[in-house]
């Protein structure tokens, strides 16, 4: 079996697109993945393309080989776009050989610990809050903290046990807090004021108010603050009992410092690559959860970081706010890992996401079901991913 070349397919869904990676072979097998080259990631598919030239005429399933030599043929520009194409690359091989083999992906990697995977609402409510992505959705923007109350009591009927949300901001154009992406106000110092603080206490207690007692409660402040800032936030909230505190942050050692001040436990680690960057966090036991992008690092890298997380006592989650392929993607690695934590899925979402593949999640009281079928288990409609041409 040799690699013969690549198609690349992109679909607008609503406010960022999806895209999707067929790797094709002379042999009939197509192995598929989803990449994401609308947050950051811009020429990604160009990379790709590039990378997938010099690997024809190679066996897809020596897929370590192959991703040892893409890696030494991008060592000089490590990381980056350059590690999520071959993460993309990486990732439809491996559904060629479970199709070749006749096992699901989840077999290569030892086999299934769990058939049902734990989910939290991701997102819920951040999307809402902008007019064009909730018109998307076909729900009312939201504006008020009393929609939030709602919005709690939608995550605790619809059976999810756990939710993640961002820093809102309401008033006159309601919208997520983001400096740290360049898409609000604040960038590029980073200072947060006690205002800000306290509307996302006022925003976190509207989502308990909804959701009960029982439902646990992620804040993700993503990039948008430094140290001193996130130190702030994390001392004021403190006290609500939150799952975890999500931090990006690039020093280990002032993660750790962040980790050290406050009762709640803390999450990062969601825009590293590979062993070499995620090490010093180990390390440092500078968080309490290391969240891996498969669709970055690729699915038998992400195996490897969630092996030495385990040597450190410390679980894993998914990074996962892409579209359903991903999500199956990132569900076999959750599977086969012994130190996992939760799994991450986005719940409003545009109304035709379920049309672009052939067997969507199955989730059932706040659980994912553990997909079947070979490879990843399903496959991508192409004629619903061309009815929505890419933005």
């Amino acid at each position: 079996m040799k690699i013969t070349g690549c198609e690349t397919l992109h679909c607008g869904a609503g406010w960022r697109n999806f895209s999707f990676l067929k790797l094709q072979t002379d042999s009939g097998l197509t192995g598929i993945s989803e990449y994401n080259e609308s947050y950051g990631s811009k020429g990604l598919t160009a990379v790709i393309e590039a990378l997938v030239g010099t690997i024809e005429g190679l066996d897809p399933r020596n897929h370590h080989a192959i991703s040892q030599k893409l890696y030494a043929m991008t060592r000089q520009a490590p990381g980056g776009v350059n590690q999520q194409a071959m993460a993309a690359i990486e990732n439809a091989m491996m559904d060629i050989v479970g199709k070749a083999y006749d096992v699901p992906v989840y077999a290569l990697l030892g086999g299934a610990m769990r058939d049902r995977l734990p989910l939290y609402w991701s997102h819920c409510g951040s999307y809402l809050v902008h007019e064009a992505a909730s018109k998307a959705i076909g729900r009312p923007r939201l504006e008020s903290l009393d929609q939030v109350v709602e919005l709690g009591r939608r995550v605790k009927e619809s059976g999810f046990k756990a939710l993640k949300t961002n820093i809102f901001q309401f008033g006159d154009d309601p919208h997520m807090y983001m400096p740290g992406f360049g898409r609000s106000a604040g960038g590029p110092e980073l200072n947060i004021d006690r205002k800000i603080i306290n509307d996302l206490r006022a925003q976190l207690e509207a989502f308990r108010e909804g959701v009960g007692p029982d439902i646990g409660i992620h804040l993700d402040l993503n990039f948008n603050l430094k140290t001193e800032g996130y130190l702030q936030v994390t001392r004021a909230l403190d006290d609500l009992g939150l799952t975890w505190f999500e931090i990006d942050l690039f020093d280990p050692k002032a993660l750790r410092h962040i980790r050290n001040s406050t009762r709640t436990p803390i999450a990062s680690c969601e825009s590293l690559y590979g062993l070499r960057e995620f090490r010093p966090y180990f390390e440092n036991h500078s968080m309490d959860v290391a969240i891996i992008d498969l669709p970055w690092n690729g699915v038998w890298l992400s195996m490897k970081i969630a092996a030495m997380a385990e040597a450190y006592e410390i679980n894993v989650a998914p990074h996962n706010f892409y579209g359903h392929l991903s999500t199956i993607m990132s569900a076999h690695l959750c599977a086969a890992v012994p130190n996992f934590r939760v799994m991450e899925i986005e719940v409003d979402d545009v109304p035709w996401k379920d049309d672009l593949v052939t067997n969507p999640p199955v989730v059932e009281d706040g659980c994912l079901l553990l997909p079947q079928g070979p490879g990843w288990g399903l496959e991508l409609n192409e004629d619903a991913i061309r009815a929505h041409p890419p933005l």
